[in-house]
């Protein structure tokens, strides 16, 4: 009989905000796979845990995911964790999920604080929709690809960043993006957190040589604004909220939705529609 993987949230930051069950589960499986041993060590240490880790990480995913795997198809019990936070999240735990899947190893998630997530939900950014970027590419295509990106979605935006890249990211946001609100959320949970909202103006002329940045960052940016209705003819926003109806969706309900994205409101387009759709 195969084991199972545990995917285990640790702190971001704060050690208090480990829940019971992950203790429980850390202290339980048969051995850890954790990117940096000397960190995961020190989160055993500081809860009296005693496990074998095992090193897994970007540069070794491969090779390592393999030596877990079968470890696990052995009859293991195996828990993956990250420095901070959630593992599969910009992060190669992705990986193993994926391979347990493929091989019918059962896999099993142990909730933990996200930074995306935290940094979102203090941002003061509409949080009702977002996209998930983590970490900017450093190739120049890839990265000028992804800004671009993330230039046409209305959707609040969020990005990791570290803090040597923080000023040539925030000078590329401005300048594929333009000027939107931002909030730079740092060191979420620990002594030093900072949370500021400012715009990408601003906080590209905010760090300089007296001013490094310190820390982890994560980047809510707001979403594009929607074009005006006026672009839109009214017979179109009608007939998307009639392909959402015959997705499924509720008369009432594909009016809020398309309302919210075109600038129409809900009445207008429900009496288009009902105008128009012939009767039972």
């Amino acid at each position: 009989m195969p084991g199972k993987l545990y995917i285990v949230g640790t702190p971001i930051g704060n050690l208090k905000d480990i829940t019971y069950r992950a203790v429980e589960t850390l202290g339980l499986v048969d051995f850890i796979a954790a990117e940096d041993t000397r960190v995961t060590q020190k989160l055993l240490t500081h809860f009296g845990i005693k496990k074998p880790l095992v090193s897994y990480h970007e540069h070794n995913r491969k090779y390592a995911g393999e030596a877990i795997i079968a470890r696990i198809t052995a009859g293991e019990t195996c828990a993956v964790v990250t420095d901070a936070g959630m593992p599969c999240i910009s992060d190669p735990g992705e990986d193993i999920v994926r391979l347990c899947a493929d091989l019918g190893i059962p896999v099993e998630v142990v909730p933990g604080p996200t930074a995306a997530l935290s940094a979102l939900a203090v941002s003061g950014l509409d949080t009702s929709k977002f996209v998930f970027f983590g970490f900017p590419s450093t190739a120049k295509n890839s990265r000028a690809k992804m800004f671009e990106e993330a230039a046409a979605h209305t959707e609040t935006l969020i990005f990791y960043e570290a803090p040597h890249k923080l000023e040539a990211t925030l000078n590329d946001l401005l300048k594929y993006l333009g000027n939107r609100k931002i909030s730079l959320c740092r060191e979420l949970t620990k002594l030093h957190e900072e949370i500021i909202r400012t715009t990408l103006s601003e906080a590209a002329n905010l760090y300089n040589d007296e001013n490094k940045p310190r820390g982890e960052y994560v980047l809510i940016i707001e979403g594009a604004a929607c074009p005006p209705a006026a672009e839109l003819r009214p017979e179109d926003a009608a007939a998307e909220v009639m392909s959402l109806v015959e997705g499924g969706a509720k008369l009432s309900e594909a009016c809020k939705a398309v309302a919210k994205k075109t600038g129409f409101t809900k009445g207008e387009l429900y009496s288009l529609c009902t105008k128009n759709r012939s009767p039972d």
